[in-house]
């Protein structure tokens, strides 16, 4: 297979690159040049933003195109536009973002979606990811085109900083605020298993949209922190706090405290409660969560400690101060 990544230097894109290196297909990167490319990608170097960034574009014949943008769905359709005729099929990494907020829980590809457009600037994450799927769509049709709706990504590569924090947090020690309940069920995928199924989707010839996310429960918030701590070896102790005494001290879910989002909310119920299994019958499969914090935890130590962070996303994190108050009182 000849692939052609627009982006596949960092997280997603770079867990999509390695795999299809391994695998043995011909993987060309097309990029700005700020990150290496994995060892054995060819290098196209342009930036989609600029004027005649997309030179680089023109000539070339790929089987498949993997798209990881995240912002004005108009380089999307310019992309499309280019490759249209080059490439059989068009993947675009979308996001479970484009489901209209709040979403009830177990609903899958079918829930209503934000509007969006493919011709669309600077627009907010929501609209920015649903009008990229449009614009892949315009180009090469609804035979042609993927959406990997993709919901909580956590692993190695991550430069969110969600699983990072959490292994930092818990490597230092002492006593760690566990938000509860402690079998609160989980949804997320590791990018590396997101990876797989992209190129499986390329080589069954999927088309259309799928949930890629693990099933809700897949893992808890209890077996995620409890990995961490067998994984960093420290003498941390989790503290076990209910949601009730969190919120009221005015700690942040999923912004302070990564991941977690209190159950019985509609924030659970979106992030946590997916319908999956359109997915999981087009292949999808998700490694346990012990795996998942084990090698993000050794590629983090192969960092020097400190995880990448996308300047464009919010830092995540608990200050410690914080964190002390709240435990004071629990």
């Amino acid at each position: 297979m000849r692939l052609l990544i627009l982006g596949g230097t960092e997280f997603v894109g770079r867990a999509v690159t390695e795999a299809a290196l391994a695998q043995g297909w011909q993987v060309t990167v097309f990029h700005r040049g700020r990150h290496e490319a994995p060892p054995g990608a060819a290098v196209l170097q342009g930036d989609r933003t600029a004027p005649e960034g997309l030179a680089a574009l023109r000539t070339g014949e790929w089987d498949a195109v993997v798209d990881t943008w995240s912002w004005a769905p108009s380089a999307v359709r310019d992309s499309a536009r280019l490759l249209a005729g080059r490439a059989g099929r068009y993947v675009y990494v979308s996001s479970a973002s484009v489901y209209t907020h709040p979403k009830a829980a177990g609903l899958g590809e079918e829930a209503p979606l934000v509007e969006g457009a493919s011709d669309a600037g600077d627009v907010p994450y929501a609209e920015a990811k649903r009008g990229g799927e449009l614009a892949a769509e315009e180009s090469f049709g609804a035979d042609g085109a993927v959406f990997g709706r993709a919901g909580l990504i956590i692993g190695p590569y991550e430069n969110v900083g969600r699983l990072p924090w959490w292994l930092s947090r818990i490597a230092r020690g002492g006593p760690v605020l566990a938000p509860g309940p402690h079998g609160l069920p989980l949804q997320y995928i590791d990018p590396r298993d997101l990876a797989a199924w992209i190129l499986h989707a390329v080589e069954a010839g999927l088309s259309g949209p799928y949930n890629l996310i693990s099933r809700s429960g897949h893992a808890t918030m209890g077996e995620l922190l409890e990995a961490c701590v067998k994984v960093t070896g420290s003498a941390a102790e989790l503290r076990w706090t209910d949601p009730e005494k969190i919120l009221a001290a005015g700690v942040e879910p999923w912004t302070e405290l990564p991941v977690w989002v209190p159950p019985g909310s509609e924030y659970h119920d979106t992030l946590h409660r997916t319908g999956v299994e359109k997915a999981y019958a087009a292949g999808l499969r998700c490694r346990p969560v012990a795996e998942t914090v084990a090698d993000t935890w050794e590629w983090l130590r192969s960092i020097g400690g400190k995880a990448p962070q996308r300047p464009d996303r919010p830092l995540v994190r608990l200050s410690p101060e914080k964190e002390a108050e709240v435990l004071a009182t629990s």
